[in-house]
């Protein structure tokens, strides 16, 4: 993109004894241009550098960066900005399905007679493989290796085709690298090695300094934002736009300042901090938000502790939990093996307005929440959803009144029959230990994901608790499944290092692989026997990991109740081996001298946790480590190269295949007034907190899914599976696995005994579906079959959890036209906007059941000559009766942009049609 200074901002600074070019923000404030620099919030800030450095008149105009400069917090306007992201970050399972729609449009290209060599991504990709870890091997390993080593053998054995390819891509494609397997989990590698803190770029004669910032296929991008990284997670299709070049284009947010001030008390950690974040946030609503850490605490906060809060700002709805550059940032950077990136990093954001110290003003925010560090207490989240704190010392009676509450987000609605004396006999597999068990029985104890696995303070401490826990004479109880995934081998050596590895093994906490686990639903198998005494007594067992997510059937189909913790919590319930004890008041076990052992008499002090942490942890470790992260795995090293302009697509292939996303596509896109969509039937309707696990799971394949159904008829054994998060790259997997969550609850999958049928299942209303209740996928297919548009009903919060562009991909390719929800999570709705699906948003206090509507009605939606942003569309419902019921709903294409992905069929689309005549007209590229 060709770019020009109208601005005059261009200024010099010099690092390291060398001059940098920066566009200074200062500049448009010295012109009189908008706010005082010093008034914007900083995430706004880079946002409008990264405006102000790319003014070329066509892409980025002076009226964007003029009207941008007067952002106004209070009173933020609603037309659409231009932002040049610096880099994108894919995460293993989210963006493989991004190289292989890269590989979809290299073929499409060559089809429609363009050059297919147009097709690579222009700013620096890096895709982490750390998805692929499954916990099959625990608690000391398996036949005769550990479970590190075994997990790692059936790691390159499941998986071998999906690397296959993505060397492919880092041979075929520019700008583009792969992290092997085994390095870290991709959010923990961004932190400690990607990021360079500020971005640097030859132009001509002269290196232009600017604000790193990113994209990256999975939520929890976000952790980033501890580092002052402005990024976040957006959905691949996405990433994709932004890796060919094309900027992001966005809203202009609010911005929710959040002031920290004191510092956190003895005895609890970040993790009980970001929980405690998460369910103010969620309470305040900051969907679609940014949201800007301030204030005096943020000098107690070190960069884990920060990244440990940016880490979740999907739980807590918001687009970035932001903190600003400062000392802090500085010390980390050159902590971590970063001296010379720490040193630009640091002169250039003092130049430019973007360094953050105690005697900075505070910039001016929409709203304004505020925490004392010092009132925070020990906490656990759950048993669904990580906004719903529990302290620790109410666990338990919180867990107990669960269990017969009314079934909701929080309750499983048991009966009390099925509450007292519900219990089931688990006796190990070599019969040494039998115990009779009942609700809240702990079965995996997974210090697990990026959230804390960055953080050396509660990895250590984790460590201390196993240390003084196996020092008394205890253990894990048998039943227990635990599991250690650090987040970067970096851990590893710290751990080794204080002697700490030994006493996590010894509970039980082996390593188990470098990537996401039991988070992401890699929990793997359980014992037969546990699973045994869990269906003997129908109990609702227990999960504790140290993640973000523990949505229902995320974790594992059989544990219901799932609660976030810090990873010391997560040893303590290990040894407890139940929710259903007061760690706060009762003995988790008994020392092997007989005494009672409580949960303060094995929690270390943070003077323990700090002065453990100064004795292990170095910068080498992070430079060692890191130097050699692209040529350190000698199995990656193995794997075939090849390298072609083309793929190789292979029909045998069941994980990957080319997706049909661009089919029939024409050159040009719909011209004239888009089609109305009529005659559509309900394929699914759901209530509230719907997620993106519910509608495309990433964990398990169940043997009798659709999915599963369709593998077995391929010759896959059922061991040979994998997940569903794995055989993204193959859309035939990926389709019949849209909405087959065992905990899918689908209004019309009504069975026989009255009873919502809970999985894969819809009611048929097709032509040979006789109103039988069937699986999704093949529902859909009759409807197809009868061309029948399909749409999908939705209570509130549609689409919450993880940025996964398969719920949208999966929900497309079953035939859905439209979503009608009560709303939306951000990141969902602009995937199904670049899928070319219709969101669409009941109007204030209308709801689906409010108006009548049970699933069973034909909908015609009427699409207005000239689509206008957030636009009212009518909406008619006929029932089998002859009633209708018309109803207006909200268009959800918030932008000109938008509408014209949805009039393009997708953002793909729109973007492979440009390219397609850019690169027929190559002097025209760029103008």
């Amino acid at each position: 993109m060709k770019t020009t200074d109208p601005f005059k901002a261009r200024k010099s600074f010099t690092a390291n004894g060398k001059s940098y070019t920066y566009f200074s923000l200062a500049a448009l404030e010295s012109a009189k241009i908008g706010k005082p620099i010093a008034s914007l919030p900083y995430s706004i800030r880079v946002i409008l550098e990264s405006m102000l450095r790319s003014v070329d008149g066509f892409v980025v105009s002076n009226d964007d960066v003029t009207g941008f400069a007067s952002y106004d917090a209070k009173k933020v306007t609603k037309e659409e900005i231009p932002f040049m992201v610096g880099r994108v970050v894919l995460q293993d399972f989210t963006g493989v399905p991004c190289v292989v729609d890269l590989a979809a449009m290299r073929h499409a290209m060559k089809q429609l007679g363009g050059d297919p060599n147009a097709i690579n991504p222009l700013v620096p990709c890096d895709l982490v493989i750390d998805h692929s870890v499954q916990v099959d091997a625990f608690a000391g390993g398996r036949d005769g290796m550990t479970a590190l080593t075994f997990n790692n053998k059936l790691e390159f054995e499941r998986n071998n085709e999906r690397y296959e390819f993505l060397k492919w891509g880092q041979q075929s494609l520019s700008n583009f690298r792969c992290v092997p397997p085994a390095t870290g989990i991709v959010h923990q590698v961004n932190l400690e090695y990607l990021s360079p803190g500020v971005l640097t770029k030859n132009v001509g004669e002269e290196t232009v300094a600017y604000p790193d910032s990113c994209v990256g296929t999975d939520s929890h991008t976000t952790m980033i934002n501890g580092l002052g990284v402005v990024g976040w997670g957006v959905g691949g299709i996405e990433a994709e736009a932004v890796m060919l070049g094309q900027p992001y284009y966005m809203l202009p947010p609010e911005v929710i300042g959040f002031k920290l001030t004191g510092k956190l008390p003895e005895g609890t950690t970040a993790t009980d901090l970001v929980l405690t974040v998460t369910q103010m946030l969620r309470k305040k609503g900051v969907v679609e938000k940014f949201v800007e850490f301030f204030g005096p605490g943020l000098a107690a906060l070190s960069i884990p502790d920060r990244a440990t809060i940016a880490n979740m700002a999907p739980e807590y709805g918001a687009t970035m939990g932001f903190f600003p550059v400062d000392t802090m940032t500085i010390e980390y950077l050159k902590f971590t093996g970063r001296s010379e990136q720490a040193a630009v990093t640091e002169a250039y954001c003092k130049a430019n307005n973007l360094w953050w110290d105690t005697n900075t003003p505070d910039p001016v925010f929409t709203d304004v929440l505020e925490l004392d560090l010092g009132t925070v207490q020990p906490s656990l989240a759950g048993p669904k959803r990580p906004q719903d704190r529990v302290e620790l010392k109410n666990v338990k009676g919180e867990f107990l009144k669960a269990l017969g509450a009314p079934m909701g987000n929080t309750a499983f609605g048991l009966s009390q029959d099925k509450i007292f004396g519900a219990s089931g006999t688990y006796t190990s597999a070599d019969k040494k230990h039998t115990a009779k068990l009942t609700h809240g029985a702990v079965v995996i104890a997974a210090i697990t994901s990026c959230t804390n696995t960055s953080n050396p303070d509660v990895l250590i401490a984790a460590g201390l608790v196993a240390r003084k826990a196996r020092a008394l004479g205890l253990n894990s109880k048998p039943w227990v499944k635990t599991s250690l995934a650090p987040g970067s081998r970096v851990v590893t050596d710290y751990l080794d290092k204080a002697n700490l590895s030994a006493d996590l093994d010894a509970l039980g906490f082996n390593t188990v692989g470098y990537g996401c686990t039991t988070c992401i639903g890699n929990s793997g198998p359980l014992p037969e026997e546990v699973e045994a005494f869990i269906k003997e007594g129908d109990l609702v067992a227990a999960s504790v990991l140290s993640g973000n997510r523990n949505f229902e059937g995320r974790v594992h189909p059989a544990v219901k109740a799932n609660y976030l913790a810090s990873p010391p919590l997560v040893v303590a319930y290990a040894i407890a081996g139940s929710v259903a004890i007061d760690l706060a008041t009762e003995p988790l076990g008994v020392s092997k001298d007989g005494k009672p052992v409580y949960l303060k008499d094995i929690w270390p002090t943070q003077a323990e946790v700090i002065a453990t942490k100064n004795a292990c942890l170095s910068p080498e470790q992070f430079k060692t480590q890191y130097g050699k992260v692209f040529t350190a795995n000698e199995t990656w090293n193995k794997v075939p190269v090849s390298k072609s302009e083309l793929y190789g697509w292979s029909e045998k292939s069941t994980y990957i295949q080319r997706p049909p996303y661009f089919d029939g596509m024409k050159p040009k896109a719909f011209e004239g007034a888009m089609p109305s969509i009529t005659g559509a039937r309900v394929l699914v309707s759901v209530a509230d907190s719907v997620t993106t696990d519910h509608i495309s799971p990433a964990g398990d394949i169940a043997e009798a899914s659709p999915a599963g159904e369709y593998l077995k008829g391929l010759g896959v054994k059922k061991s040979d599976f994998n997940s569903y998060g794995s055989r993204r790259g193959n859309d035939r997997v990926m389709t019949r696995g849209t909405f087959a969550n065992v905990r899918v609850k689908n209004k019309l999958a009504v069975g026989a005994d009255g009873k919502v049928k809970e999985g894969w299942w819809t009611k048929d209303f097709s032509k040979s579906g006789n109103g039988a209740v069937t699986p999704i996928y093949a529902a859909s297919e009759n409807y197809k079959k009868d061309g029948t548009n399909l749409i999908v009903l939705a209570g509130k919060d549609y689409g919450m959890g993880s940025s996964r562009d398969w719920a949208a991909k999966g929900t497309m390719l079953l035939g859905v036209k439209a979503v009608i929800a009560e709303s939306f999570e951000r990141i969902h709705r602009s995937n199904l906007v670049g899928m070319g699906v219709l969101p669409l948003t009941y109007k204030a206090g209308e709801t689906a059941a409010s108006l009548g509507l049970d699933g069973s009605e034909v909908f015609d939606i009427t699409i207005p000559s000239e689509i206008t942003p957030r636009g009212m569309i009518s909406v008619t419902a006929k029932k089998s009766d002859g009633k209708v019921v018309k109803f207006e709903v909200l268009c959800r294409l918030d932008s000109a942009v938008e509408i014209n992905y949805y009039r393009n069929g997708g953002i793909l689309q729109t973007v492979l049609r440009k390219l397609l005549n850019e690169s027929k007209q190559p002097a025209m590229a760029g103008v």
